[in-house]
């Protein structure tokens, strides 16, 4: 049985909760990190040395990095339509993945962890501030893109829909000031539909 160790409420381990679901896999998830602890144990940096969340396991294979293990499962587990079978397609997908490491994933953190894992007294909003003009400014991208699709590759959600989708639900589920994207806001519905998304990413802001 695959398993996966990461608290549930971490970005990360939603995303590869969403894709195991969306796959039809069996999953054992073992809380660890944050308010439980442990990944900074001995044995939990021997398979993970940044001592960070999630890690996979497969049998005796052991992996991290989310995104990796993204990938991973869907060409092992998945196939189409979850991995593009074009190597164009596919390389779209991974350029949208790598944009939400790269572009977004920095400032959507700043704004969640001072907003949510910040007592308020201690919350520093000028950083939350530029956070927000900065993500504000790279949404629309992604809006426009999916100005003639249901989906960022196309009418089918794939890999490419997983990371972005994981933090488009802090963007919108956030109590910050949003500018007005219609087709980002349609996609982000249209994930809400799907059971594996509200199962495995429309928790409780935490």
């Amino acid at each position: 049985m695959i398993k996966v160790l990461g608290r549930a409420n971490s970005v990360n381990v939603m995303k590869v909760m969403w894709c195991c679901a969306e796959l039809g896999l069996e999953v054992e998830r073992i809380d660890l990190g944050g308010p439980f602890g442990g990944n900074k144990e001995p044995a939990y940096l021997k398979k993970n040395p940044n001592g960070k969340v999630p890690t996979l396991e497969d049998g005796d294979f052991v992996l991290w990095e989310s995104n990796a293990i993204l990938r991973y499962l869907v060409e092992v587990h998945g196939g189409e339509p979850w991995l593009p079978a074009d190597p164009r397609q596919r390389g779209l997908a991974n350029q949208w993945i790598d944009w939400s490491a790269t572009e977004l994933a920095g400032h959507m953190t700043v704004i969640f962890l001072q907003l949510h894992r910040t007592e308020a007294d201690q919350r520093d909003m000028a950083a939350v501030e530029k956070a927000r003009l900065a993500a504000a400014g790279l949404w629309p991208i992604l809006d426009a893109h999916l100005g003639d699709r249901d989906y960022v590759l196309g009418n089918t959600p794939t890999m490419a829909d997983i990371p972005v989708g994981a933090f488009a639900y802090r963007w919108f589920e956030m109590a910050i000031e949003r500018p007005d994207l219609p087709n980002l806001a349609a996609w982000y519905g249209r994930l809400k539909d799907r059971p594996a998304f509200r199962e495995h990413v429309l928790l409780p802001l935490s």
